[in-house]
């Protein structure tokens, strides 16, 4: 029976809320953006955009999915100079017709009368028709695709057609043998290989590459196409080392399929030795050990040496580079708690803090090796922007918190002279390293930073001019809005809130979430991100409240002050009071939460939770704190017309808060109502949205945090009007009520303060699990309720119908 009792323990003071309770409104953020998913302020395109699809991201195979240059775009200039046309008439017939014209186009005879009147106007088509054998190409060519382009479908996987392939190829090849002109006969062969390679005929698609397309003297993007199907031929004869160099040679010469060769020469699984055996140049080894580079989420040393050693003038050095810098950010610059940007950041792999400090020193050796690479790149010149070294050591410097040194390394350079991105990756480290002072929490001049922000905010809004206000996993560019989020509330918001400013710490959370001059529907929260609102709504008081309400008339000055209240002043009022309100509620001053609501727009909707499991008419949950209950669990409910709102509750509370002074003679009743209700609106009860904003099944095994977790976890001031109930009553009855609500309001405060699942599979050897359990034995309101109320009609009741009761304060020999 002991064993019993433990668990009904258990189950009373955490598991039915945990495993029954209805699902409200976990606490939870949103997914996480694979472009956001570490503190960064290093830009990782300052080095151009050439290599920008491989820039560091552990979140998805590659940066970018998209090459930074356009096949089609290509393919259009070099037709465009063969036929003396325009590159958007190629583009539009090529690439942008519908398949009813391209039926035309295919079938067409030279008379382009048969098009519609905009067609025939097209530069492209005019020259068609008069040149017959480009005609006869670009309807041949027009034949392949509905054979190469089958959409893989994992529903309906409908192969390729490989005899239609095969025969088409056939033809192809005497095209191409008969074919005079240069330009046309390449691009035969290449759909030709094409045909072949896709039909699995892998020895011919090879021998029409050697044949044709290798000794053609024509400078075209066609054979770096034909190339990386000669690889994949390659690699399909048995010879996956080759084909990876092949491709390599591929991912150099055509930026336009690089993204394709990548994948392809990893595909192959080829050593980087491997590879390397068929490299001659330096250029090429340079490319095959910078694609290793790139597929390494590691230390990339070896791989930035390598390339640096065989071609330092190369732009692979500088993207490398940046690359690991990326790295060490990720492991080295933590997220603050009241601003935690990712999953990553609340769940770590091992909290054993040896761990920890291992890991760290590891990866501080590691950017002494990145950082002495960059001092090399900067001291020999050989690479074009040399300037990149200093600033990345700067950084690194700053990183490693050794602010002169990163002051030195700045100190050499001259920002007039650098390039744009350099120039403005300066501006940041400058800015990092003068916040230093700020992020210890030191008093600090801010108004010295103005300028820098002020450039920061122009250079974000520009970043999301035309993005709408949706805008999900397509972030991958931006990163000033990002650089500047993470100054005001990795860095501001926390000096702020050490200095013992929350409210300007509120305010540095909203202005790092404001992207854009114009805001959405100027409402507060809709502009905010969820780390914001949860510090509004968790951290914030009565008089963080008030501090804000003063921050508000100073938005028309000329410093740093009026930078952030500016963008509190854009927004509506009704969530700020709605929440003010809030704030007095938890505080139980209720005579000013009822003036704040007032200041609430008359159709205001206040916040009210949702059963994720209801449905219909049942998915709202409505709070009326006012009623009585035996058993936390399950919590009652009540209808929307029963129900009570913030407003009604702030305006009742304060007139039982009165009466307790004018109508002494029943004051033990207002104490136990007014009980009741701030009891009801913990954690536990059937009220706790109306002074808090979210419910975790984790709340309860946290320590008290916030402001209000005092009464929203503990259920302190409960326990303090229900003592003072029971002090001013003789009423033995309504004192065993009281009594008993003593017993819940204590049991509450005996935390175990455990992951929550531990208590189901609880050890009971653990000594933190056994001074829970001494803990709720030796309640003594329960012994109170024992010894001193079991004749009372309310014991037998409660008794009944409280398994925690029965079970605990039942004398043993029953």
């Amino acid at each position: 029976m002991k064993t019993f009792k433990k668990s009904l323990l258990i189950f009373s003071a955490f598991l039915i809320t945990f495993f029954g309770e209805i699902a409200v409104n976990l606490a939870c953020g949103g997914e996480i953006d694979p472009y956001d998913y570490y503190i960064s302020y290093f830009h990782n395109n300052i080095e151009g955009d050439e290599y920008s699809p491989f820039a560091y991201n552990q979140m998805v195979y590659l940066n970018s999915e998209t090459d930074v240059a356009s096949e089609p775009d290509i393919n259009s200039r070099e037709w465009a100079r063969f036929l003396h046309v325009k590159n958007e008439d190629v583009l539009k017939v090529m690439y942008k017709t519908d398949s009813a014209t391209n039926v035309k186009l295919v079938n067409l005879d030279g008379n382009i009368s048969q098009l519609p009147d905009s067609l025939q106007e097209n530069s492209f088509i005019q020259a068609l028709g008069k040149r017959k054998a480009s005609l006869k190409y670009y309807q041949f060519a027009k034949s392949c695709e509905p054979l190469a382009n089958v959409t893989f479908n994992l529903w309906d996987a409908t192969p390729r057609d490989t005899t239609a392939m095969a025969a088409k190829a056939r033809e192809g090849l005497k095209l191409t043998t008969a074919e005079k002109d240069d330009f046309l006969k390449l691009r035969y062969a290449y759909q030709t290989e094409r045909m072949f390679h896709f039909a699995g005929m892998h020895a011919e698609s090879k021998s029409t590459y050697e044949t044709h397309i290798k000794t053609s003297k024509i400078n075209s993007a066609v054979k770096g196409w034909a190339l990386a199907l000669y690889a994949g031929s390659i690699r399909r004869l048995g010879n996956p080392d080759e084909a990876a160099f092949l491709f390599s040679k591929v991912f150099a010469s055509n930026p336009e399929r690089r993204i394709q060769a990548y994948k392809n020469y990893y595909y192959t699984s080829s050593p980087v030795q491997g590879a390397l055996k068929y490299a001659s140049t330096n250029n090429e080894k340079a490319n095959i050990w910078a694609i290793n580079g790139f597929g390494n989420a590691d230390s990339g040393i070896e791989s930035m040496n390598k390339v640096y050693g065989y071609e330092p003038k190369s732009l692979l050095n500088g993207t490398l580079l940046v690359r690991e810098v990326n790295k060490l950010e990720q492991n080295l610059i933590q997220a603050n708690d009241i601003a935690k940007i990712g999953y990553n950041y609340y769940f770590s792999d091992n909290d054993n803090p040896k761990y920890k400090d291992s890991l760290k020193n590891v990866n501080l050796k590691h950017l002494n090796e990145i950082r002495n690479f960059a001092l090399k790149l900067a001291a020999e010149k050989k690479y074009p922007q040399p300037e990149l070294g200093t600033l990345i050591a700067a950084y690194l410097s700053w990183m490693e918190n050794n602010d002169p040194l990163a002051l030195n390394y700045l100190a050499t350079l001259k920002p007039e002279q650098l390039s744009e991105r350099l120039r403005d990756q300066y501006r940041i480290i400058d800015l990092l390293i003068k916040a230093k002072n700020i992020k210890k929490g030191n008093t600090f001049n801010e108004n010295g930073l103005l300028p820098t922000l002020k450039w920061l905010d122009e250079k974000r809004f520009a970043e999301n001019k035309n993005q709408p206000y949706e805008q999900y996993y397509d972030n991958a560019d931006k990163r000033f809005s990002r650089t500047t989020r993470n100054f005001y509330q990795q860095i501001l918001a926390p000096a702020y809130l050490k200095m013992g400013d929350t409210a300007k710490a509120a305010l540095a959370m909203v202005k790092g979430d404001l992207n854009r001059k114009t805001l959405k529907e100027n409402s507060l929260f809709q502009n905010m991100s969820y780390e914001s609102i949860n510090f509004w709504q968790k951290y914030l008081s009565p008089k963080s409240m008030q501090g804000l309400a003063v921050y508000k008339t100073k938005a028309m000055g000329n410093d740093v002050t009026a930078l952030l209240a500016s963008a509190l002043n854009q927004l509506k009022n009704d969530d700020f009071y709605e929440l003010y309100g809030t704030t007095y509620l938890r505080t139980h001053q209720y005579d000013k939460a009822v003036q704040m609501f007032a200041k609430v727009s008359v159709g205001y909707h206040y916040f009210a939770p949702e059963n994720w499991y209801g449905d219909g008419e049942n998915t709202k949950l409505y709070a009326n704190p006012f009623i009585e209950t035996i058993n936390d669990f399950p919590k009652k409910y009540v209808t929307a017309k029963a129900s009570i709102t913030k407003k009604t509750f702030a305006a009742e509370m304060l007139r039982l808060q009165k009466l307790t002074v004018s109508d002494k003679k029943n004051a033990a009743l207002y104490y136990y109502r007014m009980a009741n209700a701030v009891y009801q609106t913990g954690y536990f009860g059937n009220s706790w949205f109306l002074i808090s904003y979210d419910w975790s099944s984790y709340d309860n095994s946290n320590p008290a945090k916030y402001v209000y977790d005092g009464d929203y976890k503990k259920a302190q001031t409960a326990k303090a009007w229900y003592l003072k109930a029971r002090a001013l009553s003789t009423n033995a009855d309504f004192k065993a009520k009281c009594t008993f609500m003593l017993a819940k309001c204590l049991q509450k405060q005996i935390i175990m303060n455990a992951n929550p699942l531990s208590f189901y599979y609880y050890d009971k050897k653990d000594i933190k699990w056994r001074n829970f359990i001494k803990a709720n034995y030796n309640n003594p309101y329960l012994k109170e309720l024992r010894f001193d109320y079991t004749k009372t009609p309310f014991y037998a009741i409660a008794a009944s119908e409280c398994s925690y009761l029965g079970d605990f304060i039942r004398p043993k020999s029953q």
